[in-house]
């Protein structure tokens, strides 16, 4: 399961309609936030939190597809250190 984040105050990016479409998509929870405490970031650029690691974009589309590779690679991350673990 991988948790977004999305800050409240981003949505003039376009990112809210990054948030409709990801919530579609099974195993990805989207959480809105009125606030994430990334002020500077939040202003210049469509953002989000992918399981706790920044994601930035130029794009609202831009966005939804680096999304969807830090979700990727986060996996890849994870699989290759649970089968270092296994082999220990």
């Amino acid at each position: 399961m991988h948790i977004v984040e999305f800050c409240v105050s981003n949505m003039h990016h376009g990112t809210d309609e990054v948030l409709k479409k990801l919530e579609r998509l099974p195993d990805v929870e989207v959480v809105e936030y009125g606030c994430l405490g990334n002020c500077g970031e939040c202003y210049l650029s469509p953002y989000a939190l992918v399981n706790g690691e920044s994601v930035v974009a130029e794009t609202a589309d831009s966005l939804y597809d680096l999304i969807l590779a830090a979700m990727k690679e986060q996996e890849e991350e994870r699989s290759a250190l649970d089968k270092l673990l296994d082999d220990l």
